[in-house]
Order: structure tokens, then C-alpha cells, then sequence
């Protein structure tokens, strides 16, 4: 009967360990912009923690606005980038003069035939105001996003994240993507170990 006991007191100790342990994990893939779970163009949940360890550049987009043919050196910066360890991840906002009124599917539509994206899209989301999604709400955050916080301006602001996930450069919406000094981060964050 001790044995028993013995047996049940150790299940219970290492249950407890090991959810103490899961929560400062989880509490600290939270801690970055890839601790979020967002829906991509298609509609399927993705956890963007599966994006550790690459150098990512999230980037709200449009589909009217003047600043749409960014997509075409998005593109050219991910496939100039991709095999060392570069993602763009495209959010889709309608939130600046409705310069993005379709739906997912139209806008999958536009972005493929029109300038031939094949870097990550993502479901539309709002990045400002109340109903600003979470992800958003995390990078616009003075105290969380510290230098690179503030609200969004406009379509086509690009945030940079490093390999772990932190941000270490934020690009107003003229600054193209093929610019000097959005060149010289991404390659400064590839350059960085994992």
C-alpha cells in the first residue's frame, strides 16, 4: 500500500514540475511577436512560433493603395532571401480609406496574379483601433515594442523580427522594401546565430 502511495505522491510532484516548467515556456514565446496564433489566407489557424528562428518581416497590406507595388519587391526580397532563412508574412487590413475591401479569397486572387506572391499571406485583421488584433496590438505597444511601438500610419508598414523573434526594425510604408537600409537589417539579422 506505501508503494502505491509512493507511486501517486511521485505522479503528482512530476505533473506538478512539469507544469511549472510549461508556463514560464509559455509565458515567454508570448513575450514576442511569434506568440501569437493567427489564420492564414485560407482560413487554417497558424501558431507563428514555427517561425523561430527565421529573420520574419510582417507587413500589413492593401490591394488600392499607392503603396501596393510593394508587393512585387516583397516578393523579389523573399526570394532573393528565402534559402537563408527569410519570411514575409502579409496581413491583409482594410483599415486606411477601405483600401482592402475583398474578401480572403479575392485578395489571395490579386496578390498571385498581379504580382506573383508566394511569401506567406494571412486572413484580414485589423491594425488599429478596438478591434485591432492581438499581434498588433503586441508590435504598436510602447511598453512591449519599446523604439519600434506606435501606431500604424498607413498600408505597408513593415516590422522586422530578428531570429528570436524580437523586433529590431520597423519601416514606415514609403520606405520600399528593397531600400538600403531595409537590405542592410535583414542581412544584419541573418547574419546574427540562431
Amino acid at each position: 500500500m506505501r508503494l502505491f502511495h509512493f507511486l501517486i505522491l511521485a505522479a503528482i510532484a512530476a505533473f506538478v514540475c512539469s507544469t511549472a516548467l510549461a508556463v514560464p515556456e509559455q509565458a515567454a514565446k508570448k513575450a514576442t511577436a511569434l506568440g501569437f496564433t493567427m489564420k492564414d489566407i485560407d482560413g487554417k489557424e497558424v501558431d507563428l512560433g514555427k517561425y523561430a528562428g527565421k529573420v520574419v518581416m510582417i507587413v500589413n497590406v492593401a490591394s488600392k493603395c499607392g503603396h501596393t507595388p510593394q508587393y512585387a519587391k516583397l516578393e523579389a526580397l523573399y526570394e532573393k532571401y528565402k534559402d537563408k532563412g527569410f519570411v514575409i508574412l502579409g496581413f491583409p487590413a482594410n483599415n486606411f480609406k477601405s483600401q482592402e475591401p475583398g474578401s480572403d479569397e479575392d485578395i489571395k486572387a490579386f496578390c498571385t496574379k498581379n504580382y506573383g506572391v508566394t511569401f506567406d499571406m494571412f486572413s484580414k485583421i485589423s491594425v488599429l483601433g478596438e478591434d485591432k488584433a492581438p499581434l498588433y496590438q503586441f508590435l504598436t505597444s510602447k511598453e512591449k515594442d519599446g523604439q519600434f511601438g506606435g501606431e500604424i500610419q498607413w498600408n505597408f508598414t513593415k516590422f522586422l523580427l530578428n531570429r528570436h523573434g524580437e523586433v529590431v526594425g520597423r519601416f514606415e510604408p514609403k520606405t520600399k522594401p528593397d531600400e538600403p537600409d531595409v537590405v542592410k537589417a535583414i542581412e544584419t539579422a541573418l547574419a546574427e546565430a540562431k
